[in-house]
């Protein structure tokens, strides 16, 4: 547990965030050539890891933006920048030190000795949050195993106590085990545990989705940068009353409801953790299961706030994500997983005017409703794309296949004859293999 935690109790722990700031590459130069090739600014950056730290409950007394010239392999930041942040955090009381950025044990080791503060990296901050978000035991389990991961990294020789040495196995037992490797040994027997729990986490995932599509309505997957406001979206959409809050990472456990769209036509509804720029790799692999909800969705929605100055960075930040699970021989999505997405321009009322219109784009605003009835009938004309029109005759005392056809499929036409019901009725393959497969009933 941090000292930010501990230390909650007797007031907010006073906090600084440094930002050793590098021109980023324009979403151009990673390959985004849709026209918006903008890159990050360093203010809003510094604002998201302002609001990243405030999310575990510290006071930010101090920030500051450092430009890199040259990466220093001691202390990341140049002797000047260090002594300057060294300064100021003395005559502000600051007690932890955020940076926003990957740091090495070693240069994690000499920042805490300079500034003589904890100090805790945009890694270390991020599995902070996620440690107090995650509140099921699958949630608990990835954030430990992410946490682990992350915490064996920082196992080298750089602090003295892990030098020391315990006895050995009886008289030519050698010098023994050191700290290090103890503490090292414990944690890689836990995470075997750990993997091993998380892998019945995802058969059992699996065995849900199996479950799903003996009654297969279809499943519609929000994803989108923390903070997009996907929480919101999915309680206007859904009437649930899912946490959400104007903070980062305020849901970490998926949730799903069903709901009924214009059509008549039900699909479930999926809310999943949001993504952020730099995401560590061991959190990533540590929701791999959580993220294969999105994998099994048709429809992916891809919530946006379009009123943040880093939306076109963010959008980026995003599918760089899906991109990586789209890739390599675990691969999670599919190849085709491009076509199956809507963009939800969110929070357009923040917007003075209105987001430019964008190819396959709804803009909407979560808070006061605004385009969320463009939203559900373009989710309907997403579904009616894939479904095939069927000609069925059903017989006039079947009430029950009648039913089921409205309720899982879309009539479009209907004529009773006195030789039966004549239907035109659109299917998704799916669907329509199990109507075939019924008992009584056949397609033409």
């Amino acid at each position: 547990m941090s000292e930010a935690t501990t230390n909650r109790a007797a007031g907010p722990t006073p906090a600084a965030v440094i930002l050793p700031w590098e021109r980023p590459p324009s979403l151009v130069e990673r390959g985004i050539t849709d026209g918006r090739g903008a890159t990050r600014a360093a203010d809003a950056r510094l604002g998201e890891a302002v609001g990243l730290a405030a999310s575990i409950g510290v006071a930010i007394v101090h920030t500051a933006i450092f430009p890199l010239r040259a990466r220093r392999p001691s202390t990341l930041l140049g002797e000047g920048q260090v002594e300057t942040a060294r300064a100021a955090m003395a005559e502000q009381g600051v007690q932890v030190a955020v940076v926003d950025a990957a740091l090495s044990p070693v240069q994690q080791r000499n920042l805490e000795r300079a500034w003589g503060c904890k100090v805790i990296d945009r890694t270390g901050l991020i599995l902070e949050i996620f440690g107090e978000r995650a509140r099921t035991k699958e949630g608990s389990l990835q954030v430990e195993l992410a946490h682990l991961s992350y915490q064996r990294t920082r196992l080298v020789r750089s602090w003295t106590h892990l030098e020391r040495q315990r006895g050995g196995f009886g008289f030519l037992g050698g010098p023994g085990e050191s700290q290090i490797e103890i503490d090292r040994r414990l944690i890689d027997e836990r995470l075997v545990k750990l993997k091993k729990e998380l892998e019945q986490v995802r058969r059992t995932r699996g065995l849900h989705r199996k479950a799903r599509t003996k009654v297969p309505f279809p499943v519609v997957a929000l994803v989108g940068y923390t903070n997009a406001g996907k929480s919101t979206l999915f309680n206007a959409l859904t009437g649930a009353g899912v946490y959400a809050q104007d903070q980062l990472f305020a849901t970490l456990d998926p949730t799903m409801r069903a709901i009924r769209l214009t059509s008549g036509r039900t699909v479930i509804l999926s809310d999943t953790v949001g993504f952020i720029s730099e995401l560590p790799t061991q959190l990533v692999e540590a929701f791999r299961a959580t993220l294969e909800e999105v994998a099994a969705a048709d429809i992916i929605l891809h919530v946006r706030d379009v009123a943040h100055p880093d939306s076109a960075a963010q959008r980026a930040d995003v599918l760089e994500v899906l991109n990586d699970l789209a890739s390599g021989p675990d691969a999670a999505l599919d190849e085709a997983w491009e076509g199956r997405v809507i963009e939800v321009l969110n929070k357009t009322d923040l917007l003075e005017e209105p987001p430019p219109p964008l190819p396959g784009a709804v803009a909407v605003s979560a808070l006061t409703g605004e385009g969320l009835e463009t939203l559900r009938l373009g989710l309907d004309e997403c579904l009616a794309a894939g479904m095939v029109m069927e000609h069925l005759t059903l017989a006039p005392e079947d009430g029950a296949g009648l039913a089921w056809l409205y309720q899982h499929g879309e009539v479009v036409e209907r004529n009773d004859a006195e030789d039966g019901i004549h239907l035109s009725v659109r299917l998704s393959p799916a669907n329509r293999a199990r109507f075939a497969g019924m008992e009584g009933h056949g397609v033409e």
